[in-house]
């Protein structure tokens, strides 16, 4: 299957059109996370890997049933070195054996020999030493397109030829977006826009929903409007909700006229800011599972006023 179907197939099974996102921020995990990464690694330097690994792990464990996906931003990882990417790879390995589609934010480009290696990192295989094996084994990864066509080009080619999938960077949900994305006459983002369709016609054979996406903001509700007029068949995943304010209406415009098409993603909101610190494993996925329940609610209703 290509990744626009499996994107279908697990949303059409999902609960609620919502995509967990996981930002490693060790020193906020729960205090039961932490003082038992530190027990069990007794010195040996691999506290911040079994604390993210298994705080990810239960945060997988809640979302399971309810939503399609899984979105690891990059950065976080990477702020902990080595010991960060490997709890990357942890991260990815739980969320693949829950049957959860994984798209890692890295918002990867370059020149097009890079990027074909950032595409074989994410997406495809390395062959090294006369073997092949897969870096970060990805369904999807999140893509600038604002180097130009042939940037990526080598990243369409990988995600056809593995059946994994990219999500192009299409209008941001930071505030300053604006001064660029929505330069010549609010034309720029659009262009962005005709990136993913005609990456979409050219490497890809979907159907119905295709294997290129988008990143749109729903801070920017016109604008989330507009991008999905020009990509009525691409998968989007919104940012913006939650901790930086964007609405659950702005959420709606990124959905197609009959209400699918998109998955919300939520990242602090549902794993962050504990008033009351869980006490239990168990009580931290009911913890989180209450989180996603409730924001889920909030989208399903917008949808729903919106269809």
């Amino acid at each position: 299957m290509s990744f626009g179907e499996r994107f279908a197939e697990a949303c059409s099974r999902a609960v609620y059109p919502l995509c967990l996102g996981l930002d490693p921020r060790v020193d906020e995990m729960p205090a039961l996370i932490r003082s038992r990464a530190v027990s069990a690694a007794r010195g040996d330097g691999t506290a911040v890997r079994r604390a993210i690994a298994e705080f990810h792990e239960l945060a997988v464990a809640a979302a399971v049933g309810l939503l399609p996906a899984v979105k690891l931003q990059m950065a976080f990882y990477e702020q902990y070195g080595i010991r960060g990417l490997e709890a990357l790879g942890d991260t990815i390995a739980a969320a693949r054996r829950n049957g959860l589609l994984v798209v890692v934010d890295g918002k990867r480009n370059d020149i097009d020999s890079t990027a074909d290696a950032y595409a074989r990192a994410f997406l495809g295989t390395t062959t090294a030493l006369g073997s092949e094996s897969r870096a970060f084994a990805a369904d999807a990864l999140t893509v600038n397109p604002y180097l130009g066509w042939d940037s990526l080009v080598p990243f369409a080619r990988t995600a056809a030829a593995s059946g994994t999938g990219i999500f192009l960077l299409v209008h941001t949900s930071n505030p300053s977006s604006v001064e660029l994305q929505e330069a010549e006459g609010g034309e720029l983002f659009l262009r962005a826009a005709e990136y993913v369709n005609r990456l979409s016609s050219e490497y890809f054979d979907d159907p119905l929903v295709t294997s290129v996406g988008a990143i749109v903001g729903c801070t920017f509700p016109e604008a989330a409007r507009a991008a999905r007029a020009a990509m009525p068949r691409a998968p989007i995943i919104v940012v913006g909700y939650g901790a930086q304010a964007g609405s659950a209406d702005g959420c709606a415009a990124c959905f197609t006229p009959q209400g699918d098409g998109a998955l919300v993603n939520a990242s602090r909101s549902l794993t962050y800011g504990w008033g009351q610190e869980p006490q239990s494993d168990e009580d931290l996925v009911e913890a989180i599972r209450s989180r996603i329940t409730a924001t889920g609610e909030t989208i399903g209703s917008a949808l729903a006023s919106n269809v």
